[in-house]
């Protein structure tokens, strides 16, 4: 079930890049950001309200925002930085880079992914799994290739370091979202909740020194449905990726390489959408990151 639950964690994803892509296309990145944790904030918030007055109910629907400790409050708000930081990098990224360069790129997250739970989590690939990653990452490097026909040069471009960082932290997270599941016995709508209002603090003192004093920056500011549609898909993303983890069975290594799968929508579907160049050479390495995929879910 855990599988099932990370391909629905995936189409979400999916839907919820190209909605971003459109959001952040000559915007200002942070306010942005902000509208959209804010919109997933607002998502949550009436739950915990319900969790307060109406306990009973909130449990009845599956919907309960438990009480934690401090200690807890405190394990949430690591994640919150983690998260802020890399999604900081990957908007600034998506602003500058084409979503068909962007999203392969983030697809070598699992690799990282791969490494932090053989060495913390012990588990245990087998040998189609490891061909599976590397097959991953040989068709990050062919993205490469083609994104200097863009004028993107990978050695010199700032942003491709960006996004660079952007998906090794966001592979942090999704080991550190394994210990706060499963050790912590945090449900997925409570650590949904708190990691929402912690980086929505988190960015609002960021704007407080980098947008909102500056009159210039807040005229370059567009407002877009799709601010609010990217918060929305991205919690219904979470949401099913975090019942996935609470199944004591769940491998993170394998349900980060299922995320993967978004990719799909992200370069077919959003190639189309914002007419992005050679479409079909990118094709390849696409099928590359699938099959490793595929690899690593059957073998």
């Amino acid at each position: 079930m855990w599988m099932y639950l990370g391909l629905l964690a995936a189409l979400f994803l999916g839907l919820h890049n190209l909605c971003k892509k459109h959001a952040v296309q000559g915007n200002e990145v942070f306010p942005v950001l902000l509208g959209t944790i804010g919109s997933g904030f607002l998502l949550l918030l009436p739950f915990f309200i319900g969790s307060l007055y109406f306990p009973e109910y909130t449990q009845q629907i599956g919907f309960h925002i438990t009480s934690i400790s401090w200690k807890t409050h405190g394990f949430i708000f690591i994640k919150s930085m983690i998260i802020t930081t890399s999604w900081v990098l990957a908007y600034q990224a998506l602003k500058h880079l084409p979503i068909t360069i962007v999203t392969p790129i983030r697809s070598a997250g699992p690799f990282f992914t791969f490494i932090g739970a053989i060495l913390i989590y012990q588990e245990k690939p087998n040998f189609l799994q490891w061909i599976g990653f590397f097959l991953i990452i040989f068709s990050v490097v062919l993205y490469s290739k083609i994104g200097k026909k863009e004028g993107i040069h990978f050695k010199r471009n700032k942003w491709i370091f960006a996004i660079i960082g952007a998906t090794f932290l966001g592979a942090s997270s999704g080991l550190y979202d394994k210990f706060l599941i499963q050790s912590l016995a945090l449900n997925p709508q409570t650590l949904q909740f708190w990691v929402c209002t912690y980086t929505v603090l988190i960015l609002l003192g960021i704007l407080s020194i980098t947008w909102f004093p500056r009159a210039e920056k807040r005229k370059d500011f567009k407002w877009r449905w799709t601010i609010i549609a990217v918060g929305i898909l991205l919690q219904a993303a979470d949401y099913f990726y975090f019942k996935a983890l609470q199944d004591p069975d769940a491998l993170i290594m394998l349900l980060s390489a299922i995320k993967r799968s978004q990719i799909l929508i992200a370069v077919v579907v959003g190639g189309l959408i914002f007419k992005e160049k050679n479409k079909r050479k990118k094709l390849i390495p696409l099928f590359g990151i699938m099959i490793g995929v595929f690899l690593i879910l059957y073998s």
